[in-house]
């Protein structure tokens, strides 16, 4: 049931419950259709599986666990997998459908976005990532194409259970991803973590910013390359005015050192909200410059790139065998594999730690859509003598300095007849120097003197060595130890020092926990072993540092907090009070009081206004007005009476009919408007005597009456022959009495 060609998979039934109605997109790994599920009646998004990896028995079965842990995984913006199966030659998943466009749809028209928009798009991405790392469960290719925006506004990410089961599943040393959106471990072999996904949502965010990515190359393993060895710029390199808050989020998540970034997505979305209450709106909706939207739009990238930002390497020459394989094999398993967009890369044999950077081309297969192109990105412009690979068995690396591999292994060539001659006489030169000069000398001295001399040398030694001996071994120069001095005071600790030997000073220091006037303790410490002529210094409590509080009456809660924490204090218990005057969140006072001197971190208690205080709207409904009026104005509240009356045949003149507002809350003094009812509306009756019955009720119930019929004899002829009342004024609602014979 696979598909052979295009659209002859549409119209199939899958599983005999999936009607295939047309194809969404198309990758390396499936392909995506829209399609019925004709047990529920709903559209879905199938994913079937190419030939390649269907055919892999270990792979349907990750893939099965990774669907089931992707199908628990429930969250408003993750796409939900519902469904997961293996229908003859086909292997498929099944997804929440959504109708719309991709976040990559959204950059490509539109280019650089604003602060206020790119934030706005990436935090339910990052939300959505946060609830999986949460359930333990990774990404590995975070994109702009697996961002799903709804024509209804819901952002969602998709590729939970797909992108894991390939990664899982790929051979030691292979790697399968997005080559723009990589980390750094990824690249190099490395296990990921919930790291790597903050990794490529930093590179995406970077991209809505600036309309371009931080890393480009002609080649895909240039790409690969800057991710490893290079750093991602601040975007405002490339949007001057953009916030410093926005570079350093776009920098904390895109950290070469995983141990630098969020160390999951709830982590970062804290962060990015906090980013986004924070900016002013002028931040928020800076608007790139015009330069580079243009280059947005025409997919070009601008002709500098931001300060600090690696320009991508040229493009470098090609070997065509992988590290470590035969000389002039190439890898039969370098078949294209773009999805999406084409960036889509597997790299094969990903730079590992030991060939990232050592001077030496680093050899890389990048699977790209030309099966036979691969690539070598030296690594090192310092030229190291590595040996050279021969033009016999494969093509030729660089061979810094040798000429051929002959001439590398064959060591020094034989010296010509000049250069020779040069050497002799050079030879000839330095014997006769050293026969010129003279090994003895022809002056021989006087031995008495000399030994005189010697004798006075010998005893000068002897009295500094002795000398020497008693300053280090009993004199000042003598070791000691420093005594224990702390909590003692001055006096005590200085005999104690004389009594060992040493000088000392003292120094006056503020201290918390030491009486003033006591000893804090010496330097150096007590315990240490010193020459007694080094001095010691005795450090002396003054006592607790006091500090003024600051004011806070007056202030909000938050600006309180803030001056609390500039002057080094705690703060304390906070209670609520309602006050009619002070607005909500005003403090009103604190304990202990402004000004009071106190230690750094002393708690300070404060009193909050909670503004005033509510009070619960009475019913008077139905009450006269008098007694109304007092029922609202005992509870703190004004009533007032409506400018117009109504007529209510249920409630008698002068009572209220209806308040504004009827429930809820007011403050004290605030207003409630009664509305007094007129009682019942007069309304003539009719007079219906000759008509028949019928006739009469329809026509006296139209009029809001109530109708009574008497029968006088059985009613026979049904003709009214009185009524009661008749031809007069009586309230709505009033009932009347019809005679009938």
């Amino acid at each position: 049931m696979q598909e052979n060609a295009l659209g002859s998979f549409v119209g199939s039934l899958v599983d005999n419950r999936y009607q295939v109605k047309s194809r969404l997109a198309r990758g390396g790994m499936s392909t995506v259709y829209v399609a019925t599920d004709q047990r529920l009646d709903r559209d879905v998004a199938l994913k079937v599986l190419h030939p390649h990896l269907v055919n892999d028995g270990n792979f349907l079965d990750r893939l099965a666990r990774e669907a089931r842990a992707a199908a628990k995984l429930s969250h408003p913006h993750v796409v939900g997998v519902l469904d997961q199966g293996h229908d003859g030659d086909t292997a498929y998943l099944v997804m929440e459908y959504i109708k719309g466009h991709t976040l990559r749809d959204v950059i490509n028209s539109k280019g650089a976005l604003s602060p206020r928009l790119a934030l706005a798009l990436i935090d339910p991405v990052v939300e959505g990532l946060g609830a999986a790392h949460a359930a333990g469960m990774i990404h590995r290719d975070v994109k702009p194409e697996n961002v799903l925006i709804a024509d209804d506004g819901r952002i969602k990410i998709g590729d939970f259970g797909l992108a894991r089961a390939v990664t899982t599943t790929t051979s030691t040393g292979a790697l399968i991803g997005t080559i723009a959106y990589l980390s750094p471990e990824l690249v190099l072999g490395k296990p990921a973590d919930a790291r790597s996904d903050i990794y490529a949502t930093g590179i995406m965010l970077f991209e809505m910013l600036t309309g371009r990515q931080p890393f480009e190359g002609d080649v895909p393993i240039q790409v690969a390359y800057q991710h490893v060895n290079s750093t991602v710029g601040a975007p405002s390199g490339l949007v001057p005015g953009l916030a410093q808050e926005v570079d350093e989020l776009v920098q904390w998540c895109t950290a070469s050192d995983p141990e630098q970034r969020p160390v999951d997505g709830n982590a970062l979305l804290a962060e990015l909200r906090h980013i986004r209450t924070n900016l002013t709106d002028s931040e928020l909706d800076l608007q790139p410059p015009a330069a580079i939207q243009a280059a947005a739009a025409a997919g070009t990238a601008p002709e500098t790139g931001p300060p600090g930002m690696s320009a991508p390497p040229a493009p470098a020459r090609m070997p065509s065998r992988m590290p470590g394989s035969p000389p002039g094999q190439g890898d039969p398993r370098a078949q294209g594999n773009q999805e999406n967009n084409g960036n889509h890369t597997e790299l094969l044999a990903p730079i590992s730690g030991d060939e990232v950077p050592r001077g030496r081309p680093t050899e890389v297969i990048s699977r790209t859509s030309n099966p036979t192109t691969v690539f070598s990105t030296p690594v090192s412009s310092t030229p190291v003598s590595s040996p050279p690979v021969s033009s016999r068995s494969g093509p030729v690396l660089p061979s810094y300095g040798f000429d051929d591999d002959d001439e590398a292994e064959a060591g020094p060539l034989p010296l010509g007849k000049r250069e020779q001659r040069k050497l002799d006489r050079h030879e000839q030169k330095e014997r006769s120097r050293a026969a010129a000069t003279p090994v003895r000398t022809l002056r021989e001295g006087n031995a008495r003197r000399r030994g005189a001399l010697w004798i006075v040398v010998l005893v000068l030694l002897a009295l500094l060595a002795t000398g020497a001996g008693w300053f280090f071994g009993m004199g000042p120069g003598s070791p000691g130890t420093v005594p224990a001095v702390a909590n003692r005071t001055v006096a005590e600790a200085q005999q104690l020092l004389r009594d060992a030997g040493f000088q000392s000073s003292t120094q006056d220091v503020f201290d918390d926990d030491v009486k003033a006037g006591l000893v804090v303790g010496s330097e150096p410490g007590a315990g240490t072993e010193i020459r007694k002529f080094q001095q010691v210094s005795l450090f002396v409590s003054k006592g607790p540092q006091l500090f003024p509080l600051p004011q806070l009456t007056g202030k909000t809660l938050d600006a309180s907090k803030e001056a609390l924490n500039g002057a080094e204090m705690a703060l304390g218990k906070v209670t609520g009070k309602f006050d009619e005057e002070v607005p909500a969140g005003t403090v009103l006072g604190q304990a202990p009081a402004a000004g009071t001197p106190v230690r750094h971190g002393t708690p300070v208690s404060l009193t909050v206004s909670k503004g005033p205080q509510p009070i619960a709207v009475p019913d008077v409904r139905g009450q006269d007005q008098d007694e109304a009026f007092r029922s609202i104005e005992a509870a703190g509240l004004k009533a007032v009476v409506a400018d117009e009356t109504v007529h209510d045949k249920n409630v008698p003149k002068g009572a209220v009919v209806s308040q504004e507002p009827a429930s809820g809350t007011l403050t004290r003094g605030q207003t409630v408007t009664l509305t007094i009812s007129e009682g019942p509306k007069l309304v003539k009756v009719p007079n219906y005597i000759g008509k028949q019955v019928r006739e009469a009720r329809e026509a006296l119930e139209k009029r809001g009456f109530e109708v009574r019929v008497n029968e006088v004899l059985g009613g026979f002829f049904g003709t009214v022959r009185d009524q009661d009342p008749v031809d007069t004024e009586v309230p709505e609602g009033s009932v009347i009495t019809l005679t009938v014979v």
